[in-house]
């Protein structure tokens, strides 16, 4: 037995080592809200067939989460079983053109996965930050804003190798984006080179430079090509070497540009035909693993980066009748649930029994439970913050962790203690009202705490009938800040010093 000992982990977890390693495929959608998932909710106004299909044939967890409601951050966390908020990134997200986030020595999913036989593969939208190397030596500085390029990029050698990718944090092969698909450079990478120079400029909300033959329409069928691409040359080449792909999609983020297949497809709006059109393509990537004879073999994770944004027009989808967000308060950006509670269902026939679990997890887990499932040694120094529930995948508990931390976009803090939850800002953090600095915030409690079993929406502050609690979970939160990890271990530190109560950005 190994014990975990924290306020954000519960009893003793039971190390399993598999007796076969099963292929692992995590998809991460782009700003998918919960509701975004028609086996969420029956009344729901977007069918999704083929993530319903995945649901029933797995495990659908109702309390995942990401460590942001923004994607930088989550995706960080995600891959490195660290808080985002250990790093330099505070607030925000990268840009296309920003320099790496994750460190050199980080060990990554990929890098752990990799040292344990796997053959290793991201294909899609990365967002952690690359380094564009220019004429004479050295790199791009950092733009900055997300939405500028940098000062030098006319210097950059376009047909350079870029360092700091994928392929230099664990992955054996990439294809895919540098950024969000409104964020140029608007080009393919692969690997470490672009295959065109993004020698013409374009527009997709953002203007930059873009490869002429690039076109935001074609992204995502072409992400799911190449991850489909990738397991059939390894199923050919080496059927007994397990794999890990990492599906990071840039759908439905912006711009929403479904092909004509899907365009009109909803009778809602182009976010849902674009919604529809991730669940037709990641039913693509299913099939291929039922017609490869790979179903049974392989761990598939479906899960989004954060809830689903404004861009969305979610006025016009509250007219259709459908609720992104299902019953959550907020959306993308937001500390509030709808910013950071995301579908999440795992699938692996044979082993994980099918049906709906009540556990807290989040995908700052996925290091110690691929970790757990593979038989991997975790160094002390990484994966700080990452709880394994491969127990509960397993039937063996019903819980893996008691708590959680997570950030709306401008930094603010909340965190979980079971069926409590408190925010350290009066307002979302975000986008939602009251927006942080906003006259809606003025007169407001400075932190807001909620009851989740009573309140699920986050509609009644109860700060004021519960300061005790109050002071213990802004205490906790505080301790794990300065302890540089939330897992049992020795301290360490964080790449910077963590304000626990951010400024009123407007």
């Amino acid at each position: 037995m190994r014990c975990l000992i924290s306020l954000l982990t519960l009893g003793c977890s039971l190390v399993v080592t598999a007796v076969e390693r099963p292929n692992i495929i995590v998809i991460l959608a782009d700003d998918q809200g919960f509701g975004d998932f028609s086996a969420t909710k029956q009344q729901s106004k977007i069918p999704t067939p083929q993530l319903d299909r995945l649901a029933a044939q797995g495990l659908r967890f109702t309390d995942g989460h990401t460590s942001s409601g923004v994607c930088t951050p989550s995706r960080y966390s995600l891959l490195t079983g660290r808080y985002h908020w250990r790093t330099r990134l505070q607030s925000g997200v990268l840009g296309g053109f920003s320099p790496p986030l994750v460190g050199k020595d980080r060990l990554t999913l990929a890098g752990m996965l990799k040292a344990q036989g796997y053959a290793t593969g991201c294909f899609g939208k990365w967002h952690l930050g690359m380094s564009f190397p220019i004429s004479g030596g050295g790199f791009a500085d950092d733009g900055g804003e997300y939405s500028k390029a940098p000062k030098n990029v006319g210097m950059i050698d376009f047909a350079g190798d870029i360092v700091g990718g994928p392929v230099d944090h664990g992955f054996d092969t990439f294809f895919g984006i540098s950024a969000s698909l409104d964020m140029p450079p608007f080009v393919w990478i692969k690997d470490r080179r672009m295959t065109e120079i993004p020698s013409a400029t374009k527009t997709w909300i953002r203007t930059g430079p873009a490869g002429p033959k690039f076109e935001a329409m074609d992204v995502l069928p072409s992400v799911i090509d190449h991850a489909i691409g990738f397991i059939s040359a390894q199923k050919r080449a080496h059927p007994s070497q397990p794999f890990f792909a990492y599906v990071p999609l840039n759908a439905p983020h912006t711009p929403i540009v479904p092909t004509k297949q899907f365009q009109g497809s909803s009778g809602i709006s182009p976010y849902a035909d674009f919604v529809r059109q991730v669940d037709a393509d990641v039913g693509r990537l299913l099939t291929s693993l039922d017609k490869q004879g790979l179903t049974e073999s392989t761990l598939v994770i479906f899960t989004s980066d954060n809830g689903c944004s404004p861009a969305a027009n979610i006025p016009e989808l509250q007219k259709a009748g459908h609720q992104s967000s299902y019953v959550y308060r907020g959306n993308k950006a937001d500390a509030y649930e709808g910013g950071h509670r995301v579908p999440f269902v795992v699938r692996w026939p044979g082993r994980v029994k099918p049906g709906v679990s009540a556990a807290l997890v989040g995908q700052i887990d996925f290091m110690a439970t691929f970790a757990e499932l593979v038989g991997a040694t975790v160094p002390s120094a990484m994966a700080e913050d990452s709880v394994s529930f491969l127990p509960v995948l397993l039937g063996m508990k019903t819980e893996s962790r008691q708590g959680i931390v997570s950030q709306s976009i401008n930094g603010s803090f909340a965190i979980r203690d079971g069926q409590w939850k408190l925010i350290l800002c009066p307002g979302s953090g975000g986008w939602s009202l009251p927006k942080p600095g906003s006259k809606e915030e003025v007169g407001l409690p400075q932190v807001q705490l909620f009851d989740l079993s009573r309140d699920v929406g986050e509609m009644h502050n109860l700060q004021d009938k519960y300061p005790e609690r109050v002071v213990v979970m802004k205490t906790e939160l505080e301790r794990l800040i300065a302890r540089g990890r939330s897992t049992p271990g020795g301290d360490l530190k964080n790449d910077v010093v963590v304000q626990l109560v951010k400024k009123a950005n407007k």
